[in-house]
């Protein structure tokens, strides 16, 4: 057996030529979807993440302002500009890139964005909607997963679906938008016992750990759907997920490749967020 690559980037791309349309209607109606990001501190990924998402909203129409703040930047600094950004009309999405330095506390940062304009998903009130399966806003990288898999034409209803790792910005959520596609999921984590035993009953199996090579050929059920969420690099510094590509595609049905898999989705989907909340704000004014 040899699994079917789902491309990222392909998927990622019908998209966003499907969002810019969206975005010249708006546009078209003299509405400028607008994305704010701050970005604290110098840390290199969170730089290029930041760069990525600004140029991507230009290549759709999409406004986009980054603000960054030098790395000990006061909490009140910070909350104020989110003030600001929260009474801005022209803004629509307001993103805070994570980690933030440690003398802030994220959980007070996250609160402060207007729930309407959290595209993230981080905000305690769109957390608890996600949990009841009302929600408008999900999270970016579990909204694209969902995505890859259905683009595969894989029917969720019934699947034994199973998540490792636990995270409030992948693991946890993930599980909660499957159950709301009527899987049937178990969330794995460090402190799970026989991990090979429980994966291996997987129809779709997730994994965002962050160790490269942590899934192998025989942790994966034979015609799974396996979704590699890890981005690593390996000892000779080459980019890899959490999957060992080579012997888990001699098993799975379906894999996502590192890179080219689950990470064009993230910024697209955060894309669809804003364009979503410039919609549905218009909507209600």
């Amino acid at each position: 057996m040899s699994a079917k690559i789902i491309d990222g980037k392909q998927v990622a791309a019908r998209c966003r030529e499907e969002l810019k349309q969206q975005v010249a209607a708006l546009r078209a109606r003299g509405i400028i979807p607008g994305l704010a990001v701050i970005l604290v501190g110098e840390d290199p990924a969170s730089q290029v993440y930041v760069r990525n998402k600004h140029r991507a909203c230009e290549e759709l129409g999409i406004h986009s302002e980054q603000y960054t703040l030098p790395a000990d930047t006061d909490r009140q600094t910070l909350l104020d500009l989110i003030t600001e950004l929260n009474g801005r009309e022209e803004i629509d999405g307001i993103l805070v890139q994570l980690p933030l330095p440690g003398h802030l506390d994220e959980k007070e940062i996250l609160s402060a964005i207007d729930p309407a304009k959290d595209v993230d998903s981080f905000h305690p009130q769109n957390v608890g909607r996600l949990v009841i399966g009302d929600y408008f806003f999900a999270p970016c990288t579990p909204s694209g997963i969902l995505t890859l898999i259905d683009s595969a034409g894989v029917d969720l209803t019934g699947k034994e679906c199973v998540v490792i790792g636990r995270s409030n910005i992948v693991g946890k959520p993930m599980a909660l938008m499957l159950l709301h596609r009527n899987a049937t999921v178990t969330v794995c984590h460090s402190k799970t016992r026989e991990l090979p035993s429980v994966t291996r009953r997987a129809d779709v199996l997730i994994s965002a750990v962050g160790k490269a090579g942590f899934v192998t050929a025989d942790m994966v059920k034979p015609g799974a759907v396996v979704i590699d969420v890890g981005m690593n690099r390996n000892q000779a510094g080459k980019l890899c997920g959490d999957v060992d590509f080579e012997s888990v595609s001699r098993v799975a049905g379906y894999l996502t490749p590192v890179p080219g898999g689950v990470g064009p989705m993230t910024i697209t989907m955060l894309l669809r967020s804003t364009v979503l909340s410039a919609q549905n704000r218009r909507k209600k004014q």
